[in-house]
């Protein structure tokens, strides 16, 4: 990828770049970028090709300027069949965010059948023009291919997103990495209403039964609740092959909401 990179190295610390900007205040991160972040320090360190990090909970409970980050990681159970790594996200020296993360070996689906939702029935992104307003993706901090409904309006909410940079500089985008960037996108797609997005999340829980095959990832609205200032959304996640996860957030209502993100052609 040609496009600036979220984060570049200085030995074990990484260093932020405008790109790693988020939308609340300019000299803090986007919470994408400190998901995606301790996902790539659990799977560089603690991964392997016979485990899929099938849950990947990560709260953030202070807001990072762009001074250094370290991440440091912790295993906690190094079994046969389930691991589990824990990973602290420092910001000049500061706490700023932790990672809980449960990797589980790959083994043969029991017999039986089970009920599952149905596979949703969309368009592949090819076959989606790309959206006419650049707030669709942060003005460029990753892509999107909208399906129908849109941040703004009432009623089902589907899209595909794509992401256009690096996380690290010169380490391409491996695929837990890449949604675990992408599950963030879970809190302003369920939770912004016809008055604009209200909420921050506080964190983000990420379930995978498999990792996902290309670029593209599916969102599809399943859930919002919200009562005193605090809501939780949650999204079905896809990708080209079919249902892949889901990501759920926690979320505290904010002071000056964002302004509505609203489609520039009807769905």
């Amino acid at each position: 990828m040609t496009n600036q990179p979220f984060f570049n190295r200085d030995r074990d610390a990484f260093i932020p770049t405008d790109a790693a900007r988020g939308p609340w205040d300019p000299n803090s991160l986007h919470g994408r970028v400190i998901i995606g972040l301790l996902a790539f320090a659990i799977e560089q360190r603690h991964g392997g090709d016979d485990f899929v990090p099938a849950r990947l909970t990560v709260d953030m409970f202070r807001l990072p300027t762009l001074a250094p980050i370290e991440v440091k990681t912790r295993l906690v159970r190094d079994g046969l069949r389930i691991k589990v790594v824990e990973a602290d996200f420092f910001s000049a020296g500061v706490a700023m965010a932790r990672a809980s993360c449960q990797l589980l070996r790959k083994t043969e689906t029991p017999p039986g059948k089970v009920w599952s939702p149905p596979n949703w029935n969309v368009p592949p992104p090819s076959e989606i023009p790309p959206p006419a307003d650049p707030r669709l993706g942060m003005h460029g901090k990753w892509a999107t291919r909208p399906i129908v409904g849109a941040m703004g309006t009432l009623g089902p909410r589907r899209l595909w997103m794509s992401e256009v940079r690096y996380l690290v500089d010169g380490a391409p985008l491996t695929p837990f990495v890449r949604v675990a960037v992408a599950a963030d996108f879970a809190s302003p797609f369920a939770n912004a209403g016809d008055q604009g997005l209200g909420y921050i999340n506080s964190d983000v829980t990420l379930y995978l039964h498999r990792l996902p095959v290309k670029e593209w990832i599916g969102f599809e609205v399943v859930n919002h609740q919200a009562t005193d200032g605090i809501a939780i959304g949650e999204c079905f996640l896809y990708d080209e092959h079919g249902a892949i996860g889901t990501s759920t957030v926690a979320a505290l209502a904010q002071r000056k909401p964002m302004p509505p993100v609203r489609p520039s052609t009807p769905a």
